[in-house]
């Protein structure tokens, strides 16, 4: 049996680096494969993320409303089965739960829930909370039980998410507990976010070791007297450099400078019937090997650098690699069928979802059609008949044509038959009038209004064309040129952004063709060649000279020399939103020249904190 855990950074993402979910699951080879940070909600499951031929899928998504947190986070686990039902296989689980404390998808009021063993001396709330955010996917094998987990992260300033974290595995700790005094073997495979050691992070500093979880984390392990192996260490006791995440915005897996924080912990007595044998447990009897996937990071040993400020060539992947164990002897387990956790049973899945909306429609469409009943709207054109045609039936905001308008009526509202007020058949009968949304644009004397996409790029030349009233534009001052081109970068924002030009400026020779214009009563149309041409010319005059700008203001790094890059502090503080320079090349080891200098510098005086 070969388990895989696998923190994908989007689930959507993957797949489409894939092709679809059954590439992406069969390119791990493996029996159970175990996905963190899906990024999914609940209602976003469908199909072709879930299922997948010959796997049975289980998944636990976000349930908070939380200001960031809806949509992030998500787990689910994938077990490659050869049948669904009456199966005898150990990675098909004969259970499943979403979370770990038994009270997900149950009302808080609802006494008869029942939190899990080992947790009652929590509260409800702290419960629901540490499990509200999709972290966990509990699936028992008969032979071991499995946790596939996402732990939280938590920066060292925010004391908030360092509580929740605490709460989280204080609560996981005694749901293990629990299990292993029942003889339950556990396996804990999953993005944990905690480096238990030094050669597990590649910038262990002098602080690193006093981490409160990081100490939790070893208290669990053991050789410090807890229950669990850390399966990748047992079998890679000295390796240095393993490495499973790096960060993606300073480029430093091109030096593979990253951490450890990927797991697969065991804790248990091993499968063999003998009892008491010295130096048998688990991981020694049953684990072949454990290592890290390193054909999925996205940099390569031996590609050219490509790092420069940004990624030159995008690359497809997560910002983690997978990790794997093999087990060897795994015995059948008793018949058995997939668990009703399963995505296979979910509503959405096999369209539900499409019918709920249309009820909704149906809805809409007939509290529309009683509000027009109750505002003495007539309707004609609709058979008293049960089965009426949508194309006959229509109120204001559809074609009108079918209908005739009563002339002694003050409003010249349309008739209907005021015997026929049944809401169902009003609402299969106006389906069409709910979905009708730009019935105004169909309205006689009305020019329909072109809206620009919000996402639709302009062009530098859009930024120095004039007005299409050009009489406007020769009456405007054209002597504003240098005024408005000493001012036009700001020592600030000079590294990024090219500025916003004056539709008045103009060059002196097009002051003169204008001035020439006025004189003799003649104005240019906007699409002369010659104006256009003027209006080209000042452009490119214009963005050359502030590139110019630009490349005299970036500084150099001091270990390399070569041009910085600038950025945005983007963390809530008093520098929120400042610039600053940093060396353009890619996060490494300060023993490699060919890293990153650390050369730091801020962009302007004002951004600097006092």
């Amino acid at each position: 049996m070969k388990i895989v855990t696998y923190n994908v950074n989007g689930l959507r993402q993957r797949i489409s680096q894939f092709g679809s979910l059954l590439k992406l699951l069969n390119s791990f080879d493996a029996d159970i494969i175990c996905i963190q940070e899906t990024k999914l909600r609940r209602q976003e499951l469908t199909a072709d993320l879930a299922i997948a031929d010959g796997y049975e899928s289980f998944f636990s998504c976000t349930r908070t409303s939380d200001k960031g947190r809806t949509g992030y986070s998500g787990v689910a686990t994938f077990c490659r089965v050869k049948s669904a039902f009456s199966s005898v296989e150990a990675a098909l689980p004969i259970a499943a739960e979403e979370g770990f404390t038994g009270l997900l998808g149950c009302s808080r009021k609802d006494e008869e829930a029942e939190v899990a063993e080992g947790l009652e001396e929590f509260s409800r709330e702290e419960l629901l909370k540490v499990d509200s955010e999709g972290r966990c996917i509990i699936t028992d094998h008969g032979h071991f039980v499995l946790f596939n987990l996402y732990g939280p992260r938590a920066a060292s300033d925010d004391s908030d998410r360092i509580q929740f974290k605490h709460s989280f595995y204080k609560i996981l700790e005694k749901r293990w507990e629990s299990l292993l005094r029942r003889g339950r073997r556990i396996f804990v495979v999953g993005d944990l976010n905690i480096a238990p050691c030094a050669i597990d992070r590649c910038d262990a500093g002098p602080d690193f070791e006093k981490n409160e979880f990081r100490t939790w984390f070893r208290s669990m392990l053991v050789e410090s007297g807890g229950h669990f192996f850390d399966v990748f260490r047992a079998k890679n006791p000295n390796r240095r450099e393993a490495f499973t995440c790096w960060p993606s915005n300073t480029g430093a897996e091109q030096f593979n400078y990253g951490t450890r924080i990927d797991h697969i912990l065991c804790a248990g007595s091993c499968l063999h019937e003998e009892d008491d044998l010295e130096g048998h447990d688990f991981v020694t009897c049953h684990v072949k090997e454990c290592d890290i996937l390193t054909e999925y990071k996205r940099w390569k040993p031996g590609n050219a650098p490509r790092w420069n400020g940004g990624w030159n060539i995008k690359l497809e992947g997560s910002d983690h690699a997978p990790v794997y164990t093999s087990l060897a002897e795994i015995p059948d387990v008793s018949e058995h069928s997939t668990p009703s956790l399963a995505a296979r049973y979910l509503p959405m899945i096999h369209g539900l979802q499409q019918t709920l909306v249309s009820v909704l429609m149906r809805r809409q469409a007939a509290k529309q059609v009683k509000s027009h009943v109750d505002e003495k709207v007539m309707l004609e054109g609709c058979s008293n008949s049960v089965k009426r045609s949508i194309t006959n039936c229509d109120v204001p905001g559809t074609n009108i044509s079918n209908c005739s308008l009563d002339q002694d009526s003050e409003n010249s509202i349309l008739k209907v038959d005021k015997h026929s007020e049944d809401l169902t058949e009003e609402a299969a009968c106006t389906t069409k009038i709910a979905l009708n949304r730009e019935y105004v644009s169909s309205m006689p004397n009305k020019e329909p209004v072109k809206r620009a996409r919000k996402n639709q790029q302009l062009s530098l030349k859009s930024f120095f064309q004039k007005t299409p009233n050009l009489g406007n534009v020769v009456d405007s001052s054209c002597t504003d040129i240098s005024t408005n081109q000493t001012g036009v970068l700001d020592s600030e924002n000079q590294s990024q952004e090219a500025p916003a030009m004056d539709d008045r400026e103009c060059s002196p020779k097009q002051n003169d063709m204008n001035a020439s214009a006025s004189s003799q009563g003649q104005v240019e149309q906007d699409g002369s060649p010659c104006l256009e041409k003027e209006k080209t010319n000042v452009a490119l005059l214009e963005w050359q000279r502030i590139q110019l700008l630009m490349q005299n203001s970036i500084p150099l790094c001091k270990g390399h020399k070569e041009p910085c890059v600038s950025r945005v502090v983007k963390k809530p503080g008093p520098t929120f939103g400042h610039r600053f320079y940093v060396c353009a090349r890619a996060e490494g080891p300060a023993s490699n020249p060919e890293a990153n200098c650390g050369y730091f510098r801020w962009a302007s005086l004002k951004s600097r904190p006092k």
